[in-house]
């Protein structure tokens, strides 16, 4: 049977060329990028969640870390404000629908509130974000680590809550020198210190009978194992420093790939977001200036609009794997 040819509309929309389904060269560009970062941050979600598979019974548990909420010191808000964290991205996302919308219309007026919207929502993204690393990295409780790089946590056996290092720590009359350059030949600059040092620890725990020992272990509950205090008294003495808040190398939280984990792929994404926001200011005076208007179009906002889109669509598997999992 001979093969029919066909022409018409249908043909030139699948039939390639330089605008093939439509799509300016610009538009198909941005899709191109983000199938290909798709995939990035698919590597990277793939990776963390083969390590938490892996070391699962002493991987951190998101409610006992993500507790803080800003303003609100010492109150207990486990994930409450990740939780406004997303709904902030996600209604950016929304503002964005309305502008590109608008410029369909050729509404410059709600062009500029809905970017202007969208720009707000993301700088206030970006910045709890920034203070979100701060509060993990300065820490609030305290823990000693193992020569096995175990985490051992204490907990106020009366209470059942967990116990900051301040709270029992006996100050003992040492004297911390602080090396300088000039003195001696072999010199290293002091980088992680901790405001207790190991002996003012183990000391203020053996003074205080009710402070338990945690371990990072999970037990058939779900939760972390607390030690009776003959166990606390002997595994502390496998203690060898005193960890304080989260980096890449120490962890009070539990297992330093953890760390390493939220800070890769949250610190990547909050670039793309942060690049987003640049963006968008700079699409946001163009179209103060009318740059669209005498374009005829307002395509430019459409492709930054997919760009930011994407970015919102990220922060829900980030936040899936990393908070609520």
């Amino acid at each position: 049977m001979d093969a029919t040819v066909t022409t018409g509309t249908e043909d030139s929309v699948w039939g390639g060329g330089n605008r093939p389904l439509g799509a300016s060269y610009g538009k198909m560009m941005m899709w191109f990028f983000i199938i290909s970062d798709a995939l990035t941050f698919s590597g990277f979600l793939v990776a963390y969640g083969f390590s938490r598979f892996k070391f699962i019974e002493s991987w951190p548990i998101a409610d006992e870390v993500f507790t803080h909420f800003p303003f609100l010191h010492g109150v207990d808000a486990p994930m409450y404000y990740v939780a406004f964290m997303t709904f902030i991205l996600i209604m950016s996302s929304v503002t964005m629908v309305l502008a590109v919308d608008a410029g369909h219309n050729m509404k410059q007026k709600k062009v500029i509130l809905y970017m202007f919207l969208t720009v707000i929502g993301g700088l206030i993204f970006v910045g709890s974000q920034a203070w979100e690393w701060a509060t993990f990295i300065k820490g609030d409780y305290g823990a000693l680590e193992t020569k096995a790089g175990r985490i051992l946590q204490f907990v106020d056996a009366e209470t059942g809550k967990r116990a900051a290092l301040a709270d029992f720590t006996t100050e003992l009359p040492e004297e911390r020198v602080k090396h300088m350059s000039n003195e001696g030949i072999w010199f290293q600059s002091e980088g992680y210190k901790t405001s207790f040092s190991l002996n003012e620890v183990v000391e203020g725990f053996k003074a205080n009978p009710n402070i338990l020992i945690r371990t990072e272990q999970l037990n058939d509950e779900g939760e972390k194992t607390v030690l009776d205090r003959a166990q606390s008294l002997a595994q502390i003495n496998n203690a060898v420093q005193v960890v304080e808040g989260a980096n890449l190398i120490h962890n009070e939280y539990g297992n330093r790939l953890f760390a390493d984990f939220f800070f890769f792929i949250t610190g990547f994404h909050g670039f793309h977001v942060f690049s987003g926001v640049v963006i968008n200011i700079i699409i946001f005076f163009n179209v103060i200036l009318g740059t669209y208007e005498r374009r005829g179009h307002y395509e430019m906002v459409e492709k930054v609009g997919l760009y930011w889109h994407f970015v919102d669509l990220v922060w829900v598997f980030v936040f899936t794997f990393f908070y609520l999992v």
